[in-house]
């Protein structure tokens, strides 16, 4: 319901973000294990927090598409994101995840695109 009240006044819904800690291994894993949001991932890790839109990944996919890649990322606990005005900006949770799942986003960053 606030989702079509949101559509309804112009704004969107905010995003909702995972509690690391309720993320199991098998979420992160199944997110990672996608090509277009490992590539989502590399993007954002080698750009600064809050510096990307969701408009500026070159990836294949329509805009629906990408937006639910977005949405599994941050059901896994990898993506922030915050509106600004019209758009939203991304950030790539890496010390967080680190912090939760040692080892398995330098193991993602490491593979060649």
């Amino acid at each position: 319901m606030a989702t079509r009240a949101a559509a309804a006044t112009g704004h969107r819904a905010a995003p909702v973000h995972a509690d690391l800690a309720d993320v199991p291994l098998e979420a992160a894993l199944l997110a990672l294990a996608d090509p277009v949001r490992r590539t989502l991932v590399r993007e954002l890790a080698g750009s600064a927090d809050w510096e990307r839109t969701c408009g500026t990944f070159h990836v294949p996919v329509t805009k629906a598409t990408l937006s639910r890649h977005f949405s599994v990322l941050r059901e896994a606990g990898l993506l922030e994101q915050r509106d600004a005005g019209p758009k939203r900006l991304n950030r790539l949770r890496r010390a967080e995840f680190d912090e939760r799942f040692p080892g398995l986003l330098d193991l993602v960053l490491r593979e060649e695109a």
